[in-house]
């Protein structure tokens, strides 16, 4: 059994220009927004959920990107929109959020 219910790693990578990189898409932005939102929702914590930056989980191309798991599910994102949809229909809902997903 997991150590958490989800485990949420955001790619807050930062390679030197000209290379494309989460990054320079938001990702750390979104990656303290989404941690928030958790917290705010009472679902961070042991047994609970957590949310993680990471180092570059090559899929610079599709980014930025996002992986949660245990079910290993990717998901690219824009916006605090995109963060909350994720969060709402998947880290709470337990349902994959299709148009994001890569």
């Amino acid at each position: 059994m997991s150590h958490y219910q989800r485990h949420v790693f955001f790619c807050c990578n930062q390679r030197e220009a000209p290379e494309n990189c989460c990054a320079n898409h938001a990702a750390t932005e979104l990656h303290a927004y989404a941690k928030d939102r958790v917290k705010a929702l009472g679902l961070a914590g042991k047994g609970k959920v957590r949310v993680n930056r990471a180092g570059c989980l090559d899929r610079c191309e599709e980014g930025p990107v996002l992986v949660i798991y245990p079910e290993a599910v990717w998901y690219t994102f824009v916006d605090r929109s995109d963060i909350d949809e994720i969060v709402d229909r998947h880290v709470v809902g337990g349902e994959i959020v299709e148009r994001l997903r890569i």
